[in-house]
């Protein structure tokens, strides 16, 4: 990898640790379980249950979004992963607004970021990636970002330098006494036409919100606490594998959720 890029990551990666050494830094946090359950998902075992951990911060210079993926395929082998797989991504961000005590406002842009991710787990998965962030205010939405990624690989993956498109949001519908929660996020890998002799890898997109109810709320219990609903996830040349007749790898499905915020 670029040692230019890997200080950089390196970097923002002890700056995202730095909340939780210095509690005088950290603005707000959030930490939760989520438990899934699904069926028909390509490439992998269709059956799958789904542990995650999820930690959001926000800090003197910025924001951190963490997430880590236990996957059971229900007694069934994958190919190359076994009975279960994990997965997970650091994506810390500095703020250019918060660093500098200015604001970088332009239209709906609230502030402007400079966005990593680092993508880790089983198999040759590993990237790094790196590139413009943006805050957005958009009218009804809890918070909108859009950020613009340049992808570096480690392993034997082509599409080392590939763009990828990402915007999060949150979205909060008022029903009765409660509220529903919508919210997730979108990678898009555009235009990559990059090979090696190990194969391709294509562009694909990763399109994974959830819609949750705040069970929580509507029993009384603290507001944000446990939500029940669905996961839907679409996937179109999952890993960046090329969908063909003879190999499906075009991913539509949905999973029920519980998620528990502590």
């Amino acid at each position: 990898m670029n040692r230019t890029l890997s200080s950089l990551m390196a970097a923002s990666s002890l700056l995202a640790a730095a909340p939780a050494m210095s509690g005088d830094l950290l603005q707000w946090q959030s930490n939760s379980l989520t438990y899934l359950y699904g069926k028909n998902f390509a490439v992998n075992p269709e059956n799958q249950q789904t542990f995650t951990y999820e930690h959001a911060d926000g800090w003197k210079y910025g924001d951190n979004f963490v997430f880590l993926d236990y996957i059971s395929y229900n007694g069934k082998k994958d190919g190359s992963l076994g009975n279960a797989s994990t997965y997970g991504e650091i994506s810390p961000r500095l703020s250019l607004g918060k660093i500098f005590d200015q604001k970088f406002q332009l239209g709906p842009i609230t502030d402007v970021l400079l966005a990593t991710t680092y993508e880790f787990g089983e198999g040759d998965v590993e990237s790094y990636l790196i590139g413009p962030g943006f805050d957005l205010k958009v009218p009804g939405f809890d918070y909108f970002q859009l950020n613009f990624y340049k992808r570096y690989t480690d392993g034997h993956r082509a599409g080392y330098g590939a763009w990828q498109i990402t915007p999060v949001w949150s979205y909060t519908i008022p029903v009765g006494k409660s509220d529903i929660l919508i919210d997730g996020f979108m990678d898009w890998v555009v235009d990559n036409k990059q090979s090696n002799s190990k194969g391709d890898y294509h562009s694909n997109l990763h399109f994974n919100p959830q819609i949750k109810y705040d069970l929580g709320k509507a029993l009384n219990l603290p507001d944000r606490q446990l939500y029940v609903g669905v996961e839907y996830d679409y996937w179109s040349n999952k890993y960046g594998i090329n969908d063909t007749r003879s190999f499906d790898t075009d991913q539509n499905t949905a999973s029920l959720l519980v998620k528990v915020f502590f």
